[in-house]
């Protein structure tokens, strides 16, 4: 595995991934210019793997009508959001609801722990060796201090 600061190199992953798969030839990091400005976020250098985060709202069995226009979605429960919000609540697939993640511990190496630290967001999705996928950073929280990744 190599790294790069060029976007546009042709030996980045462009997932999704539809199953195992090993890492990339070579990953994206933050040019070492732009890491030495200084970290918004302590340097971190384990993640695990916990999986989606849960419903935080109650669950409800689907409506006769939301489970016929839904059925080819997959969707088994409805998670009801509290009124005066953006959105009136998020339809969960029983394969989201099961998800809790591997549990495996995910190590990087400095550039890439760098890059987290400089811009928690510049990652979209990151491996996990146990599952041997990208993942959404969401699904991850880091090792030594319980936060999820790219917050």
């Amino acid at each position: 595995m190599s790294l790069t600061t060029d976007p546009n190199d042709p030996r980045l992953c462009h997932g999704p991934e539809t199953g195992p798969t090993p890492q990339c030839e070579v990953y994206l990091v933050l040019s070492e210019e732009e890491r030495v400005k200084g970290f918004v976020r302590p340097l971190r250098r384990s993640y695990t793997h916990m999986g989606p985060r849960p419903p935080k709202y109650p669950l409800r069995d689907l409506t006769a009508e939301e489970h016929e226009r839904y059925a080819q979605f997959g969707y088994v429960r409805f998670e009801e959001y509290p009124e005066g919000g953006k959105s009136v609540g998020k339809f969960w697939t029983q394969s989201e609801l099961d998800n809790h993640g591997c549990g495996t511990v995910t190590n990087m190496g400095l550039e890439l722990c760098e890059t987290y630290a400089r811009n928690p967001s510049f990652y979209g999705a990151t491996y996990c060796c146990g599952c041997r996928r990208h993942l959404p950073v969401a699904e991850f929280t880091w090792v030594e201090d319980g936060a999820v990744v790219g917050s």
